[in-house]
């Protein structure tokens, strides 16, 4: 347990350091924005769990697919996503107990399978995937950007392996609320290929361990 505190520590402090490092860059000394980076980096550091409504787009060379999930993750790395939409796949439930993954329909009794190996394509799209990424990447970038949600701060991350259509990351956080407004996973060309939306964001609430284990 000691070594876990303080292995968080340490990625604390390393997250801190790259987005001090960029902020001065990126703000201009602009008071209003280093305020928000402060907010930022406080409320990412201290992700222990979120739950969040999100719409999740996959684009292909062949067109794209969008899902409505529910997403319930904890930095410890147990998460639950049950997809709302469309209503042919509505119900499906994969969860990462912290040992297995399973997939299942609640809604049909005895329809059960279970999964033994994770995807990026799956697994890429949570906030904490986001932020284990950008502690471990060696080139990190901030930036600011204007949304309909208002003026965002935009982080970037490397994603770690070789995949084919996930090289790069961007996550566009509000300033004023510093809730995530989306996440973007682009390919090694710069082509975009998942694109995450949240809505209704929660940071922090409790969610008790039976929301990943099997029902």
């Amino acid at each position: 347990m000691k070594r876990k505190l303080a292995f968080l520590s340490f990625a604390a402090c390393i997250l801190l350091a790259a987005l001090v490092g960029c902020q001065a860059a990126a703000t201009n000394d602009n008071p209003v924005q280093q305020s928000a980076y402060k907010k930022i980096q406080k409320a990412l550091v201290n992700l222990d769990t979120y739950q969040s409504n999100a719409t999740v787009e996959y684009i292909s060379n062949k067109g794209s697919n969008t899902y409505g999930t529910l997403q319930q993750c904890k930095s410890s790395g147990e998460y639950r996503i049950e997809v709302t939409a469309p209503t042919n796949v509505a119900g499906n439930v994969t969860l990462f107990d912290g040992k297995m993954i399973y997939q299942y329909n609640p809604k049909i009794a005895g329809k059960l399978s279970m999964a033994t190996k994770e995807t990026p394509e799956r697994s890429e799209i949570f906030l904490n995937s986001f932020v284990k990424n950008y502690l471990n990447s060696q080139n990190v970038s901030v930036s600011v950007a204007n949304m309909e949600e208002g003026q965002c701060t935009v982080l970037e991350a490397n994603i770690p392996g070789a995949h084919p259509y996930m090289r790069t990351e961007k996550l566009w956080v509000d300033n004023d609320t510093q809730l995530p407004v989306k996440l973007v996973i682009y390919d090694p060309d710069g082509t975009e290929r998942i694109i995450v939306t949240y809505q209704d964001f929660e940071y922090n609430i409790p969610l008790e361990d039976s929301l990943f284990q099997l029902q």
